[in-house]
């Protein structure tokens, strides 16, 4: 069954804007770099017995589990597994922080257990706004966690304060928010994976 010219023209707008976004992402030297300085942080935590720790909500939940396999399975090239955390996926322990402590200490309470000093936290908020989040920043910062944040662009506060390295996607609608963090984060799977194997 064929779309209707105003369903195929809405597909084809999101594919446009989507694309749009990531050529800004492409051309922008700074965010290119940072994605460089962030790969290069974790290739550091990796070889001293570090490990990743990644965080987010919803989507966002999805990529920090997506990106963590990539890291214990591989991306491209067999290699021995990296240690990637995605800290969504233990409903014991996500029900029972939230259940004694409140839904904002989810992430919070496990960075201060599992982190340990030169771990990296990749935290993913597309509004930069999340509680759970920006708590699981503040604890990183107290254990001694390299604090890295992807965002969006309309995304200036409380979030990039509490990290030492910050990306803002250049879009501020949520699903191409969440398109650019995925790019940026398979760069950053590529480089380590090829530094690891040196």
């Amino acid at each position: 069954m064929a779309g209707t010219p105003d369903e195929i023209q809405l597909t084809a707008a999101f594919f446009e804007r989507s694309l749009a976004a990531l050529q800004l992402a492409a051309r922008d030297g700074a965010l290119l770099a940072l994605i460089t300085d962030v790969a290069g942080a974790i290739e550091t935590s990796l070889r001293a017995g570090g490990k990743l720790l990644i965080a987010g909500n919803g989507g966002s939940a999805a990529d920090a589990q997506h990106l963590a396999a990539e890291f214990l399975a591989r991306f491209v090239t067999d290699r021995r597994p990296l240690p990637g955390i995605a800290l969504t996926t233990d409903t014991s322990v996500l029900t029972a922080v939230g259940n004694d402590y409140g839904f904002e200490h989810v992430f919070e309470r496990q960075v201060r257990g599992i982190g340990r000093p030169g771990d990296v936290l990749l935290a993913l908020s597309t509004s930069g706004r999340s509680r759970n989040i920006l708590a699981a920043l503040e604890a990183a910062r107290e254990v001694g966690l390299v604090t890295v944040g992807f965002s969006g662009a309309a995304e200036e506060g409380e979030m990039r304060a509490l990290c030492r390295y910050f990306l803002a996607a250049p879009s501020r609608e949520t699903a191409i928010i969440q398109q650019i963090h995925m790019v940026a984060g398979h760069a950053i799977c590529a480089q380590v994976e090829r530094a690891m194997l040196r």
